[in-house]
């Protein structure tokens, strides 16, 4: 099944299913049952058809952005405070943490692998 372009797994229950699409965590995906009148512990596979329509039109109708236009939002948004020369801006366009953390020891996915430092030895005792 295909909701918002984006491929859900069948076997998995509705309201867990529904968070795979970019934009919908477990709390709008809890709300999005309640507002189509589908029972969230249903699978996937067992949905009809016309309660799957139900779903894509509740989804379409909520009011909330969804997978690329959300991602190009968000983008759009760094791009921004990368062009006002904010310091969150320097960071991202640095790939550096953002919101304070320390960057000593931490922030390793942010990062990537530690490289060695050329030219650097051990001191020998």
């Amino acid at each position: 099944m295909r909701i918002a372009n984006t491929s859900i797994p069948t076997e998995k229950r509705l309201v867990i299913a529904l968070t795979y699409v970019h934009g919908v965590g477990p709390t709008r995906s809890k709300l999005l049952c309640k507002k189509a009148k589908i029972d969230e512990s249903i699978r996937i596979k067992d949905l009809s058809t016309e309660q799957e329509q139900k779903l894509r039109d509740t989804l379409t109708g909520f009011g909330f952005t969804l997978e690329s236009d959300l991602r190009r939002e968000r983008s759009l948004d760094i791009k921004r405070l990368q062009d006002i020369g904010s310091y969150r801006g320097f960071r991202h366009r640095k790939r550096l943490p953002v919101r304070g953390q320390k960057t000593k020891t931490n922030c390793r996915t942010r990062k990537g692998r530690a490289v060695a430092i050329a030219g650097k030895k051990k001191a020998t005792k």
